[in-house]
């Protein structure tokens, strides 16, 4: 199915090193590509958003004031480009891979334990059968200190289960979250 496009771009192994192309040796990076039972897709550099407490407001998903999401800007040094997580706080990013899921697969979204380790928690988040877009990704840190995360490289993990072709796929009943392009989508009804 990966060779069907059901991920682009592809890694067909898990990559755990890569070669910078201003530096002399290979970079260790959170692992992304190919996994044993799933696929780790990377947390694109194109943007990243942290909900800040705007006084007066209250975060409606029914009415979702774009104001209350503040993006925050890539960081980059000798280990890789990244975003800051505050403490306590709560971001938004994208995949950098776009899916395109056959209609008798979903995907379950699940956290890295390396960021687990951290104080990250990944939302856990579905794409259903015939879901195509780039993911928006939920992070909370749950830990006291601020923390990276870093851009191209491993997030998530996707889990991949297989089964009859469903009688209404998201692409039939027209997902409001169909299509989602590499950038953060704000919540809808």
């Amino acid at each position: 199915m990966a060779q069907k496009a059901m991920i682009e771009p592809f890694e067909p192994s898990l990559i755990r090193e890569i070669k910078d192309s201003d530096a002399p040796h290979l970079r260790r990076v959170i692992s992304y590509g190919l996994s044993s039972y799933g696929y780790d897709i990377r947390l694109s550099p194109v943007e990243f958003r942290i909900f800040r407490h705007i006084p007066g407001t209250v975060v409606d998903p029914k009415n979702f004031n774009p104001h209350n999401l503040e993006p925050t800007p890539l960081h980059t040094d000798t280990n890789g480009s990244y975003f800051i997580l505050p403490a306590h706080s709560y971001g938004l990013g994208v995949a950098l891979e776009r899916l395109e899921v056959p209609d008798n697969i979903t995907v379950i979204c699940i956290g890295k334990s390396t960021y687990a380790r951290c104080g990250i928690i990944a939302n856990l988040t579905p794409a259903e059968a015939a879901w195509r877009g780039h993911l928006t990704l939920e992070f909370s840190n749950s830990s006291s200190a601020d923390c990276r995360i870093y851009a191209n490289e491993g997030v998530v993990q996707l889990l991949f289960l297989e089964g009859e072709p469903c009688a209404i796929s998201y692409e039939a009943r027209q997902g409001k979250y169909q299509d989602q392009q590499e950038k953060v989508t704000l919540a809808k009804v």
